[in-house]
């Protein structure tokens, strides 16, 4: 995963540190454009440049976050199945007709005895 984050985070260094050509103003031989509004761009530029860049990062992240997500619904969970207690064990042999009555009752008292 470190290494998908530094490539993309590469590639957006080659991107910014690419050579930018200024827009000149050159009204006078190719008459008026769009962007010689009142702000001459100083407003639509750094906010069209954060609004790439924010789009750029979440794209990112979605796309960590999907390429790193587990393959099955089980795959992800650090919990162990927990294991029956000793208590636990005794009550399903006496369910099951392993043991009798006297035998579950005094293997609890055992156990008992010990916690």
């Amino acid at each position: 995963m470190t290494r998908l984050i530094n490539l993309g985070l590469g590639a957006m260094a080659a991107l910014l540190a690419s050579p930018v050509y200024a827009q000149t103003s050159d009204a006078q031989r190719y008459g008026h454009h769009a962007w010689d509004g009142p702000w001459h761009g100083w407003f639509m530029g750094p906010s069209m440049m954060i609004i790439f860049l924010l789009v750029v990062v979440v794209f990112g992240v979605v796309l960590v976050r999907w390429l790193d997500r587990p393959t099955s619904a089980h795959a992800g969970s650090n919990h162990q199945p927990l294991a029956p207690s000793p208590l636990d064990i005794l009550k399903e042999r006496f369910a099951k007709g392993e043991i009798d009555k006297e035998e579950f009752e005094d293997r609890q008292r055992t156990l008992e005895k010990q916690h």
